[in-house]
């Protein structure tokens, strides 16, 4: 596998700033989330104070961050970002079964909106999880609920009941759902994950149901959990001026960063996140240089 210099998550105007900005520094980038960009952009009626585009619908706007990362030959890799660990020299970014490689990360996912489940944060790594795909081997032939806030979550719901003997699925949201009949839908409000007897317990408004795994799925993830160490403030990621977190090699902007949640702010921390991850990859090249020098 090859290692990128910044690997990136988030393609709202922070992300997709920070993208163009390193590709510009000259930086091999991986810019990770939805093809389809930033929702909270897609579905803005206008935009009045974006320089260049004056009262600019949403989904215009959109399409031309889209244009723009066309241009500069910037891909996104749809792929959701599960955990980044911190290696010692580089950082290992888990998406689903692989692991994705990078001298430097910058986050730029949005403010995560929903609250942990009580219990959640609590039995994480111990029969919750955020990763379908990754943990599915551990619960062969046995039973595994899943808490899915959006559609998309079902293709890895699906995929369970390819794995587990039973699957219990429960949507946050109120689209039908477009299951496989060998998954159970239970249109319940989840109130939290209890451990009782060696399973978990998911709770629901109206019930109780036992599963050995519960794996809640949802677009992102809450910082501190997805970086373990990182430094926040309530929802937001503490940071200074250059972008830079609590963790050297760590970035992260837009409005994960903190009020107020406009486009041009996010798209100017971006570009300066990606400014100080090009500068911090730069000097960790120069003092691999001078060390093999000295041997």
């Amino acid at each position: 596998m090859e290692r990128v210099d910044i690997a990136i998550i988030g393609t709202g105007p922070a992300g997709v700033s920070a993208a163009l900005t390193a590709v510009n520094r000259n930086k091999r980038v991986m810019l990770l989330g939805s093809r389809e960009l930033s929702e909270k952009v897609t579905k803005a009626h206008e935009i009045r104070n974006y320089p260049g585009f004056p009262q600019v619908k949403g989904a215009d706007l959109a399409e031309a961050f889209r244009r723009h990362l066309e241009a500069a030959g910037v891909e996104i890799t749809e792929k959701r970002v599960g955990a980044v660990y911190a290696m010692g020299d580089y950082f290992a970014l888990q998406t689903g079964e692989e692991m994705q490689e990078a001298e430097a990360v910058i986050l730029a996912t949005g403010v995560v909106q929903a609250h942990p489940l009580p219990g959640e944060k609590e039995l994480l790594g111990r029969g919750v999880s955020y990763c379908a795909t990754c943990d599915a081997p551990l619960y062969r032939g046995k039973t595994a609920a899943v808490i899915g806030y959006s559609p998309r979550e079902e293709a890895e719901a699906a995929f369970l009941s390819q794995v587990c003997e039973k699957v219990l699925y429960f949507p946050v949201y109120a689209e039908e759902t477009g299951l496989p009949g060998s998954v159970q839908v239970i249109r319940e409000k989840v109130t939290g994950i209890e451990q009782a007897d060696g399973k978990r317990l998911v709770r629901t408004e109206t019930g109780a149901y036992v599963a050995d795994g519960v794996f809640v799925l949802r677009e992102a993830v809450a910082p501190d959990t997805l970086v373990p160490g990182l430094a926040t403030e309530g929802a937001h990621v503490t940071v200074n001026r250059k972008m830079e977190t609590n963790l050297p090699g760590v970035f992260a902007c837009g409005d994960l960063t903190g009020t107020p949640y406009q486009y041009v702010k996010a798209a100017g921390e971006g570009n300066v996140a990606a400014i100080g991850a090009a500068i911090y990859v730069d000097a960790k090249r120069r003092q691999k240089e001078a060390a093999l020098r000295s041997e």
